[in-house]
């Protein structure tokens, strides 16, 4: 079944396609059907705890395996250069730059990612 989200909501495109979801669904189809809203959270809860236990597990066969932990991605993470210029971003007043001074300093911020 073809499937849109948006905003946190399912809508079913009432289309039949080949192939497996590439996700569950049976949360917001619990919504839809009028579960609680308690029974719905629980169940956020519980999915959030066992995606949590399957990362761990996957880090463990890692670690054993003598291979390195994955790196999240993240837009910033641990990197220096990242975190100067998250800290540039944060101090930056958007609300008084024009255009093109917006454009020069996104420029600027990203040359700093890249060069080093």
């Amino acid at each position: 079944m073809a499937v849109k989200e948006w905003n946190e909501q399912i809508i079913f495109l009432r289309k039949v396609i080949e192939g497996a979801a590439d996700k569950s669904y049976g949360i917001q189809v619990a919504k839809l059907a009028g579960i609680p809203k308690s029974v719905i959270d629980r169940a956020r809860e519980i999915l959030f705890t066992l995606e949590r236990k399957e990362r761990d597990v996957v880090e463990e066969t890692r670690k054993r395996a003598g291979m390195p932990p994955t790196r999240q991605l993240g837009l910033f993470g641990g990197d220096p250069r990242e975190q100067d210029v998250l800290g540039s971003l944060r101090a930056l007043e958007v609300e008084a730059l024009t255009p093109i001074q917006a454009l020069n300093e996104l420029a600027k911020l990203k040359e700093r990612l890249v060069s080093g």
